[in-house]
């Protein structure tokens, strides 16, 4: 049987609070649940992240590629009868340049920002890749208690007086309470019935209101408390009128609750600032005392022996209150029968076999954990990301596919449920066949979520996975991103996971989501800028001894324009806010590679931009007798690359829409690498370091212009990548 099920077994780890008994140990050490879950951890291996393996096969290329280009280089410019060692200085030089050594630095810095962030969103990162790792994520599967719902069971529907309502039907008023059939909406005024339901929740309660109005008690009674509260009747207040004189505790076997109150004739405290008899049920008259009983439906009804309405005391069909029962069950509410009956003295005999017999219905409660408001929305934003998102808990199918059903992660699929036995009868191979379309896991042993996990990571997905007990850490390791929860995790979860929710909500999950695509976006971008500036660089080297030119630039000007333009610009970068479509897009595909959407292109072909742009103003500087020709070479290199990392600070969106001013980070980053290149060429001790002479204002103005051309070719390719989207669509 599964785990939850096992009622005769206790687990090492329990803690007996009272009573006492005889047990036989069935297993120990590793053999216990604990051990097999210690077990479990050892046996798991962390996965690599989505931007482990991507950043590995981009570095093998990019290595390769560079060992030959500069081999290229030198060989070429030793045929041409350039000295070898001045040859070998620049191909060293330009494996320096085109390998993008600020890349491990610059995406640690904008991890750590990430998370910086995401902190203050209530999303504590434990291990700094998952930060990018979320916004690879295809599926979540999240706990049902307390990350999708409240975890505060809540009155949703009540049957009094004959009529089913929901509890934001009822409305207590100052001359009486008012009710409406969720049916058919008639309106039933001075409901005696009601105010008589809201006395007894408020009465049979051992609930209390602490200094700071935050209800204490049993789930079940702070709900009862709550919904009676709200509509006026004051547990406080009714107790002076009608104080608590004797109880019969609940007990799990009899699933039954009473309290004894002396009674009151006259007028008494129903609703807030009413005149009406706190228990004047129609034609019942007040007694001496009355007992309030609640308890499980099936127990109760065969105790009774009446229902209470407004017109007085009437029999009742068995069949057709349990009928309501049923359809409250059916919704996944949990329903509770509250009854009465009233007394002249007080028993001699106070056992529950003679007091809890012979009692009046008042009427029926249907409670659940109600799902969190933001995680409805929550939800929703995944479906429009392209996200699945999973509910897994241990509760009964009925309530989890209500709760699914309300949130949106469940439609009217049949087989998109399955519960844990169903599952543990599957192998893994049969489950693989199903997985992708299953939405909801019921009656699930912490244990199987890690077949759940290693069924859609050998589909190709990546996985987020919560947990919070001792028992989830084995697939909170496993899972690309395990997530632990902060409020009622334990420790051992936590230490497991990637990331801790600090508020335990299914909602933070998404928000963090945002951000790591937001991080890979940058990372990407930055990735971007580097193999573009890099590519200009070795087609401006490589082209020009082709053309017949000589070497356009010295080492020490690759060195710096990497030093300089490849540093501050790609910085800021990382802080670039996220894109308007960043949640509406589906994600990343797992074995997607780096350079896809035309990365890989981009770099060529800009790069090939870069170096004609550069090699045409040498070209034209040698033919028109200009002496400073290797100095506006080395600017024009320098500043198309600034005006190319402003270009790509989006994938499709104009810098002009998007706002020049949204990113001031590298905007001064610009500005300071521009200032620092003008140091070079007119502040004199730079001119015998760099090998630069001052440019002529109008030599300036031209490698200006001729810098503006890759902007504007850039821009141009976005444009064209609007309106072909726009086609598509």
């Amino acid at each position: 049987m599964p785990i939850g099920d096992r009622k005769n077994i206790v687990y090492k780890g329990t803690f007996a609070t009272y009573g006492r008994g005889t047990g036989v140990v069935v297993a120990t050490g590793m053999e216990t649940e604990l051990g097999k879950i210690a077990t479990m951890l050892q046996e798991e291996e962390e996965v690599k992240t989505p931007l482990q393996k991507r950043l590995a096969s981009f570095g093998q290329k990019l290595a390769i590629a560079v060992l030959a280009i500069c081999a290229i280089v030198f060989g070429i410019g030793v045929m041409r009868g350039e000295q070898p060692l001045l040859m070998l200085l620049t191909a060293i030089s330009l494996a320096v340049a085109a390998i993008p050594e600020a890349l491990p630095a610059v995406i640690t810095i904008s991890l750590a920002l990430g998370a910086k962030k995401l902190v203050k969103q209530n999303a504590l990162i434990r291990k700094l890749p998952a930060v990018e790792t979320l916004g690879s994520v295809t599926y979540i599967c999240s706990d049902k208690t307390g990350t999708l719902t409240l975890n505060k069971m809540t009155v949703e529907e009540m049957y009094v007086d004959g009529k089913l309502v929901k509890s934001s039907e009822l409305r207590v008023k100052s001359q009486g309470a008012d009710i409406s059939s969720s049916e058919n909406h008639e309106p039933i005024t001075h409901n005696s019935s009601l105010i008589t339901l809201f006395t007894a929740l408020a009465l049979s309660n051992d609930s209390v209101l602490d200094k700071d109005e935050k209800l204490i008690g049993d789930p079940t009674e702070t709900a009862l408390f709550d919904i009676a509260l709200k509509n006026g009747f004051n547990k406080q207040e009714l107790e002076k009128e009608l104080p608590r004189v004797a109880e019969i505790p609940f007990d799990s076997d009899r699933k039954c609750m009473t309290t004894f109150h002396k009674g009151a004739r006259g007028k008494g405290q129903g609703a807030k600032g009413s005149d009406s008899s706190t228990l004047d049920p129609g034609p019942m008259p007040l007694a001496p005392f009355i007992s309030f009983t609640k308890g499980a439906i099936e127990v109760l009804i065969d105790k009774s022996d009446s229902i209470l309405t407004s017109e007085g005391l009437k029999g009742f069909n068995r069949e057709e209150i349990l009928k309501v029962s049923d359809r409250m069950a059916a919704e996944g509410l949990r329903v509770l029968c509250i009854a009465m009956r009233k007394w002249d003295s007080l028993p001699d005999d106070m056992s529950a076999d003679n007091v809890e017999k012979g009692v009046t219905i008042i009427g029926l409660t249907g409670m659940m954990d109600p799902p969190r408001e933001e995680a409805k929305e929550a939800v929703a934003i995944c479906k429009t990301a392209g996200i699945k998102p999973v509910m897994i808990t241990g509760d009964h199918p009925i309530t989890a596919r209500t709760i699914a059903r309300r949130l949106g992660i469940l439609g009217e699929d049949s087989k998109a449920i399955i519960t844990g036995r169903e599952l543990e009868k599957l192998s893994l191979e049969e489950f693989e066949e199903r997985v992708e379309h299953i939405r909801v896991y019921a009656r699930v042993a912490p244990e199987q979520k890690i077949k759940i996990v290693k069924a859609l990571q050998d589909k190709g997905e990546f996985v987020a996975m919560t947990g919070d007990g001792v028992n989830d850490a084995p697939a909170l390791k496993r899972a690309d991103i395990g997530v632990a929860m902060g409020i009622t995790g334990t420790d051992v979860s936590k230490e497991a996971s990637h990331m801790i929710l600090l508020d335990d909500n299914f909602a933070t999950i998404v928000k963090a989501v945002k951000e790591g695509r937001k991080i890979y976006d940058n990372i990407r971008k930055f990735i971007k800028y580097l193999l573009t500036t890099n590519s200009g660089e070795i087609w401006t080297l490589f082209l020009a001894p082709l053309v017949g030119l000589p070497i356009p630039l010295l080492p020490i000007h690759i060195l710096w324009i990497n030093l300089v333009t490849d540093g501050l610009p790609a910085l800021a970068l990382s802080v670039e806010p996220a894109e308007g479509d960043v949640m509406v897009r589906p994600p990343r595909h797992p074995k997607e590679s780096i350079f896809a959407y035309g990365l890989g292109i981009h770099a060529v072909w800009v790069g090939l931009l870069m170096g004609a742009v550069v090699l045409f103003i040498q070209a034209w500087s040698l033919r028109t007798g200009h002496a400073h020709w290797q100095t506006m070479v080395f600017t024009v290199l320098c500043l198309t690359q600034l005006g190319h990392v402003l270009a790509i600070r989006s994938e499709k969106q104009s810098l002009f829409t998007i706002g020049i001013f949204s990113n001031n980070y590298l905007l001064g980053a610009v500005a300071l690498t521009f200032a620092l290149q003008m140091a070079t060429i007119y502040i004199p001790a730079c001119n015998s370091i760099f090998k630069t002479e001052p440019l002529t204002l109008n030599e300036l103005l031209l490698t200006l212009l001729a810098s503006s051309v890759v902007f504007i070719a850039v821009e141009i390719e976005k444009m064209w990548k609007r309106k072909n989207s726009k086609s598509v669509i």
